[in-house]
């Protein structure tokens, strides 16, 4: 399956690592935004089957987005990819529609995380 992921950090640096994790794996990067609005506004746009997201955005904030994206479309899986502490934020990610978060330090976790979540997502599917 050849994943569309939308990229939605403020830093490029973050951006042009996370291209090149989803490319190692011959997934594709359908588009990147820099905020937490212009994340949503791609989201609508590009139907993305996978939302990396970071959490501390100018804007509004990761939890902030992902709870938008979620309300536009619930099927869709959310991983939130920060570099604060991962324990204090499993409970309000949950509640934003996040499916996973990955600590940017762990950044060698967000490919099986990826696989891990796309699976999860798959086997709910009622058309799978």
């Amino acid at each position: 399956m050849k994943l569309r992921i939308l990229i939605v950090d403020d830093s490029e640096t973050t951006r042009r690592i996370l291209r090149a994790i989803v490319h190692s794996r011959d997934w594709t990067v359908c588009g990147e935004a820099e905020t937490g609005r212009a994340g949503i506004a791609k989201f609508d746009e590009l139907r993305p089957d996978l939302v990396l997201i970071d959490l501390a955005m100018p804007d509004m904030n990761g939890l902030e987005a992902a709870s938008t994206m979620s309300a536009l479309n619930a099927k869709t899986p959310l991983v939130l990819f920060t570099v604060l502490d991962m324990s204090a934020l499993l409970e309000p990610a949950r509640a934003a529609g996040i499916s996973e978060v990955v600590s940017k330090a762990q950044a060698w976790n967000l490919v099986s995380t990826i696989e891990r979540v796309v699976a999860n997502h798959l086997s709910q599917s009622p058309s799978h």
